[in-house]
C-alpha cells in the first residue's frame, strides 16, 4: 500500500495525530481507569507486537498510554503500522 493511502487510512481512525517531531509516524494517547488496566492494555500490544515483530514506542504513566507508530525500516509509516493501529483500538474497546 502507498504511504499516501496509509496516511489516509490512519486521518480515518479517531484519535490518530501525525507527530509534530517532522517524522512521518502517527500517535495517540489511550486514558484507562487505573494503572492495572493500561498495564494490561499494554500486555495486549505487548504479545501481538511480537507475533507480527513490529514493536510500537511507547511510554506508560499511571493510566495513560502513549503510543507512537512508525516503522523505523522504511523511514515512515507501513501496513504494520496500520495494523497494529486497529488491533489497539479494538483491545481499547474492552475497556470503555
Amino acid at each position: 500500500m502507498e504511504c499516501n493511502d496509509l496516511v489516509k487510512k490512519f486521518e480515518e481512525i479517531e484519535g490518530w495525530e501525525k507527530t509534530s517531531d517532522g517524522r512521518q509516524a502517527f500517535i495517540k494517547l489511550f486514558k484507562f481507569s487505573d494503572f492495572k488496566q493500561a498495564f494490561s492494555f499494554m500486555t495486549s500490544i505487548a504479545m501481538k507486537a511480537e507475533e507480527i515483530n513490529h514493536h510500537p514506542e511507547w511510554e506508560n504513566v499511571y493510566n495513560k498510554v502513549t503510543i507512537t507508530l512508525t516503522t523505523h525500516d522504511v523511514g515512515g509509516i507501513s501496513e504494520l503500522d496500520y495494523k497494529m493501529a486497529i488491533f489497539a483500538e479494538k483491545c481499547f474497546k474492552n475497556y470503555n
